[in-house]
């Protein structure tokens, strides 16, 4: 899993029909250790209800379409779930 900060929503008005029903968003990775920008932006669908500036962990390949009914839909990216901390040698940061 990987870390990313959710950007803004991607609007499609034609989907795959497996998508429907699920927000699809444009994530930027981010460094664990310093939280800073880590690669291009993705679109990322989202499972969780996440929202614009939350900081969310992701999955990526072939892993990305199994939380997805059904599976093997054609994703590269999906958000698992949205981070109300974390905590490294005792020194927490904290989301929300």
């Amino acid at each position: 899993m990987r870390l990313a900060v959710v950007k803004g929503h991607v609007w499609a008005t034609q989907k795959n029909e497996g998508l429907k029903g699920y927000k699809l968003m444009l994530i930027q990775p981010i460094s664990f250790t310093t939280r800073q920008p880590a690669g291009r932006p993705l679109v990322a669908v989202d499972t969780v209800s996440a929202g614009e500036n939350d900081t969310v962990f992701y999955v990526t390949s072939r892993e990305a379409s199994l939380p997805i009914d059904p599976a093997f839909v054609p994703v590269d990216a999906t958000i698992m779930g949205v981070v109300d901390e974390i905590t490294v040698n005792h020194e927490t940061t904290r989301f929300h």
